[in-house]
């Protein structure tokens, strides 16, 4: 993977500042459950809406983040983004930003595709599909070098000027594993060890120089029958 990309690298902070004061709080949502049709599905692009679990998944996400206040809030354009979105700005005056960059990954000719018909017409193990993408074996699909050059400038844009403030960013799996990669500046691949569920919470600590990840896919609707 190309090294060459801009990275979030906060500048010295002034002397009479603590680092922590500086600390930008980054929140990762994932998008709740999509329509039952897309489940174990490379459904990448396609723009499916969530199933009635998903939405619920949503709320309660939203109902746990409800005494956060965050200064700045991002989302993918797609309608499944937009719908975990909804209900996380019910009685909040924040104004979302919707950043196109934030689309899912582009499976290229596995979209549409389940897991056994991957390994089927393809002979890949759906399960490695970001080493896939780190080799960039996915034919017409996204790589990590055009992940790393279509995410990395969207990361340094949401966190511009937000030393000290919380961010929300509502999005993808797969594009919360590349800001994860981004931000750790690590291969895309390595993010495999990371589950990133449906609905769940990722919230990465960004201090002057020092990043930690605080929470990992915390999921509040985890007792839903």
């Amino acid at each position: 993977m190309s090294r060459s990309q801009p990275h979030p690298t906060p500048t010295s902070p002034p002397s009479s500042l603590n680092p922590a004061e500086l600390a930008t709080h980054l929140f990762l949502i994932r998008h709740g459950e999509v329509e039952t049709g897309y489940h174990r599905v490379f459904g990448g692009r396609i723009d499916m809406n969530l199933s009635p679990r998903g939405l619920e998944q949503a709320r309660r996400t939203a109902e746990h983040l409800r005494g956060h206040k965050f200064d700045a809030i991002f989302a993918s354009p797609m309608k499944r983004a937009q719908q975990t979105l909804a209900p996380l700005l019910e009685h909040r005056r924040t104004r979302p930003t919707t950043l196109d960059e934030l689309r899912e990954v582009d499976f290229g000719d596995w979209t549409g595709l389940n897991f056994l018909q991957v390994r089927e017409r393809f002979g890949a193990h759906a399960y490695q599909w970001l080493d896939y993408i780190e080799r960039g074996s996915i034919p017409n699909g996204e790589n990590a070098n055009d992940l790393r050059a279509r995410i990395a400038p969207c990361v340094l844009r949401m966190l511009s000027g937000q030393e000290g403030k919380s961010v929300a960013v509502v999005c993808h799996g797969g594009v919360i594993r590349v800001i994860l990669s981004v931000l750790l500046d690590l291969p895309l691949a390595r993010m495999a060890c990371f589950e990133v569920d449906y609905a769940s919470i990722t919230w990465v600590e960004i201090q002057p120089h020092r990043i930690e990840v605080q929470l990992l896919n915390f999921t509040p609707w985890r007792d839903l029958p």
